[in-house]
């Protein structure tokens, strides 16, 4: 059950950094189709980087004490019984986990029902890959798949021209898809509030995609952007649909207007990559440990490599964690006695107002009379940690004291006489720059008020009334003249942001040319770093081909 936690915390962290990648970096640039591409990217890898692994090996002596990842091999277990808190917290966590997820899911098909009970016994005008649905209801027009569904009354002929060829490129370009599968990642990651936030945002730019398409084919910009401004009076839409009206219009008609971005602005989608990389170096790491034997022949002795994975018969565990009890430490103590002979000692326990271990100090002393010791000791609860004993194919038995601390900087402690502590960090891998932030602040305050913005007249419901219908063409047109008023002010507000947001690319790019610098530095050190793997490697291979001859000779002898 931990790992699912750990899955899920993992796959939440990587959708933050690419919603935080997109907000900073790339959500005002006119890049749609590679945004859309991106932010798909992004949930696609937050669910599977999880699973890649990078292995590394270390090497120990069989006398040492190694803190690394948990050994992989058959492990038995012998548990220190969870408290009731503990056990009865993870239950409620899990009942509320699925409950919230099945309401959720519950919700996902009424939206389906909902959308179903629209179209049912509609008449289906098929034309080309399309699926035409003209309806009664006050709806906003929208797209599923390869359906186009509005209501025809409501709008003039330019106006529906306007609304169909929007609502056909949701259709072409199956933008129904991105909108299923962001609804899906809400359900499954309802806690997050960034994964709500990253669905809007792959909604928002497929109705600026939709938007800059529709424009290609349409003459008349301003006109579509009345359309845009009309459409405003419907409230219904179906959820789980492209609708044409998203709550988005003045964003959607900034987009219209923004000049195209630079195509030097590209790089910025690299800048994920190293993020991608600290990740796995950070957090998916599976440490190996691999033994390092002594075997006398012909009276000298020789270092022999014997993998751990393997060379264990079998590996006792007894974990102490921080609501571990002192009665329960002492029968750690006597089971380690009884059981292998071995002598161990806790003492210097500290503990909090919670009764959570925060200090205590570990004494190892084994048959051949050397000691291990470990100490931590602090405000905050101890991690959890392990007394293991590794039973060996010739009888004989290892003591580890190990810890889920840092696996990726591999820390082993030496064993020597009494009380004797000797520390040494090995860490292999350098450390990727972080990039710089996209720079933030204020925004300019628009000069449109668009609670002042004039409202469209409603459409008559009866087109065959030519009295209503004169009167709406009148209230239009003082509509549209109403509507010119805020062009001028638009305008000015649209070169006061490219003002501000020239600026802060400067400043930017400087900042850029600097971690590019530092980039380039990192990479000579992950190019030794591979090197000195690859030497590494080969000084393993030559060891092995030197034991095989090695036995072979003997063998003939």
């Amino acid at each position: 059950m931990e790992a699912i936690f750990i899955y899920i915390l993992k796959t939440s962290g990587l959708i933050t950094l690419f919603y935080l990648a997109y907000y900073f970096l790339l959500r005002k640039e006119t890049f749609f189709n590679s945004n859309r591409w991106f932010l798909l990217s992004g949930l696609i890898t937050s669910i599977l980087l999880p699973f890649v692994v990078y292995t590394k090996i270390v090497w120990v002596a069989p006398t040492r004490t190694n803190f690394t990842s948990p050994i992989n091999t058959t492990i038995k277990t012998i548990p220190v019984e969870e408290s009731w808190f503990d056990t009865h917290l993870n239950l409620c966590l899990i009942i509320l986990y699925v409950s919230i997820i099945t309401l959720l899911l519950l919700k996902f098909a009424f939206d389906f029902y909902s959308l179903k009970r629209v179209i049912k016994g509609k008449t289906v005008q098929n034309q080309a890959d399309f699926k035409f649905v003209d309806v009664s209801e006050n709806i906003a027009p929208f797209s599923f798949f390869n359906y186009i569904v509005y209501n025809s009354s409501l709008y003039n002929t330019s106006e529906l021209e306007n609304i169909l060829e929007h609502e056909k490129i949701h259709s072409e370009q199956n933008h129904t898809t991105d909108v299923l599968m962001a609804r899906i990642f809400c359900i499954a990651f309802w806690f997050n509030p960034i994964v709500w936030l990253y669905k809007k945002a792959i909604m928002q730019n497929l109705e600026f995609i939709a938007d800059a398409e529709a424009l290609k084919k349409i003459a008349d910009k301003k006109a579509y952007q009345y359309t845009l401004l009309k459409i405003t009076t419907h409230e219904n839409c179906v959820a789980i649909t492209n609708h044409f009206y998203q709550s988005l219009i003045k964003k959607r008609i900034v987009m219209l207007n923004k000049n195209q971005s630079k195509k030097k602005n590209y790089w910025k989608y690299a800048l994920v990559l190293p993020l991608l990389g600290a990740f796995v170096f950070l957090f998916q790491v599976k440490v190996i440990a691999q033994e390092k034997k002594q075997k006398e022949v012909n009276g000298v002795k020789e270092d022999i490599i014997v993998n751990t994975k393997s060379d264990p018969k079998d590996v006792f565990m007894y974990k102490i964690k921080k609501n571990t009890t002192d009665k329960e430490l002492d029968e750690i103590v006597q089971k380690l006695k009884t059981n292998h002979e071995i002598i161990i000692a806790f003492s210097d326990v500290k503990r909090n107002s919670a009764n959570e271990l925060t200090g205590i100090r570990v004494d190892v002393r084994r048959k051949n009379g050397k000691a291990q010791i470990m100490q931590t000791s602090g405000n905050e609860a101890i991690k959890p940690f392990g007394v293991i004993v590794i039973k060996n194919q010739d009888g004989t038995e290892t003591v580890n004291l190990q810890t889920g601390e840092k696996i990726h900087q591999p820390v082993t402690m030496g064993e020597g006489p009494d009380d004797a502590e000797s520390y040494t960090s090995n860490e292999n891998s350098p450390t990727p720059p972080s990039p710089p932030s996209f720079p933030d602040g204020p925004m300019p305050v628009a000069n449109v008020d668009m609670s002042k913005m004039p409202k469209p007249p409603v459409h008559p419901k009866d087109v065959s009334d030519e009295k209503a219908m004169k009167k709406f063409n009148k209230e239009m047109a003082e509509f549209h003249k109403k509507m010119e008023t805020f062009e001028p002010d638009m305008s000015a507000y649209e070169k006061e942001v490219e003002a501000v947001m020239a600026k802060r690319e400067a400043i930017y790019e400087k900042e850029m040319a600097k971690y590019e610098i530092v980039m380039q530095k990192f990479n000579q050190d992950m190019e030794k770093f591979d090197q000195d793997m690859k030497k590494h490697e080969t000084d393993i291979k030559k060891h092995e081909k030197e034991m095989k001859a090695f036995e072979k000779e003997n063998k003939s002898k």
